[in-house]
């Protein structure tokens, strides 16, 4: 009965901790508001506007916002003394690979590149830019000298992704430098993307339903521009199939039946070759030897890193957890222990009080006695003298 107890009492700690556990975890979740009351000498005029609904943020490009790992939005309209205005609208994603992607879809050659945030353009009164997992479209009545300097205050105030959230994708780093031709640069993640950057391969060659991530940009040639498309897939296997089907489609479209069709924009001479995960296409106003040079270019490198997390929280910090483990085993102990001087203490203190009543009756302590000293007492001793002769 004792052991149940004990055992009851252990499991409802557990539960509690449990518990307890389970809400600091669901507060840690909840999502911080994007955007802040007032920056920069900016005030908020009214409330934010929020939505988790992306046709919201977009309509026409809600979808693709979908694929990049949106999450919720928010607008707000500032003021300041002297009258101008400023609009706000912020986009968070899941991670910060899905802001820099959206980041450069919405971003166009004409803009100037700003030092604002992660990464940041503008043209005439409107900025771009994102930092962590958050894009940010800035409208401002007026420019001054000092709005840019006012969005980095705004930037700094945007709350950050934890963990491998912030972590920008490694793909981006296999675009060669030389030739690029400036804010080409587009990150993929989804057939609807794909489709409205215009890249050579279709989303069926793609596969991303085999985890594939793309990158594409253009390159200055001697025939005009050409694109290079990356395409990273979990694994080099993976990546082997990928370009097999790839070289398949392009060899059934060299065939005379397809010769006789229309030319369209992905209709032109594709170069690739795979290297690691990675698969490089090259096509467009680009010869063969300049695509041999510029997929030479592209040269997977196998890095190891340690990616966990490192911050702290009473959530994640594992010493947290093994202190509460140590005052749970103390607890019980205690019970314990206090159980037993409990239990020992009222035996004892029965005794003194009824002796040989409740705890020791007569009949529990009799035991078998043989009274070999009355036997050897009673035995003759020629009896005695006669057994030693025998012997």
């Amino acid at each position: 009965m004792r052991v149940f107890r004990f055992r009851l009492i252990a499991s409802l700690l557990v539960l509690a901790s449990s518990a307890a556990y389970a809400g600091e975890g669901a507060r840690a979740t909840t999502p911080a508001p994007i955007l802040p009351k007032a920056f920069g000498g900016w005030q908020l005029s009214g409330t934010a506007q929020t939505s988790p609904d992306a046709t919201v943020a977009d309509p026409v490009n809600a979808a693709l916002l979908k694929e990049y790992g949106f999450t919720d939005f928010a607008s707000a309209t500032y003021l300041r003394d002297d009258g101008r205005k400023v609009t706000i609208k912020a986009a968070r994603f899941a991670d910060a690979s899905g802001a820099y992607g959206a980041f450069n879809y919405y971003k166009v050659p004409p803009m100037v590149r700003e030092e604002i945030g992660d990464q940041g353009a503008s043209l005439n009164e409107r900025v771009l830019f994102y930092r962590g997992n958050i894009l940010v479209d800035a409208v401002f009545q007026r420019l001054t000298a000092m709005s840019a300097a006012e969005l980095r205050e705004l930037a700094d105030d945007l709350p950050r992704p934890a963990g491998n959230a912030a972590a920008l994708p490694g793909l981006r780093e296999y675009l060669p430098r030389q030739g690029y031709v400036k804010d080409t640069a587009k990150y993929v993640v989804g057939p609807v993307a794909l489709e409205k950057v215009g890249a050579p391969l279709s989303a069926e060659l793609v596969d991303f339903g085999r985890g594939a991530e793309v990158a594409l940009a253009n390159y200055d040639t001697a025939g005009g521009e050409a694109m290079l498309m990356l395409i990273e897939y979990p694994t080099p296997q993976i990546a082997a199939d990928a370009l097999k089907r790839i070289d398949a489609d392009a060899a059934q479209k060299t065939t005379p039946a397809q010769a006789n069709q229309p030319s369209s924009a992905n209709a032109s001479p594709i170069y690739d070759k795979r290297t690691g995960p990675i698969v490089a296409v090259a096509s467009g106003a680009i010869s063969a030897d300049e695509a041999k040079s510029l997929l030479a270019s592209v040269n997977y490198d196998a890095n190891v890193t340690w990616n966990q997390n490192t911050y702290f929280s009473k959530k994640d910090n594992i010493a947290n957890l093994l202190v509460n483990a140590i005052i749970l085993c103390a607890i019980i102990g205690g019970l314990a222990i206090v159980a037993g001087i409990a239990f020992g203490g009222v035996r004892v203190l029965i005794r003194q009080l009824l002796p040989e009543q409740v705890l020791q009756r007569r009949e529990e302590m009799e035991f078998i006695c043989l009274h070999l000293s009355d036997r050897r007492s009673e035995t003759p001793s020629s009896d005695v003298s006669s057994s030693i002769k025998a012997l």
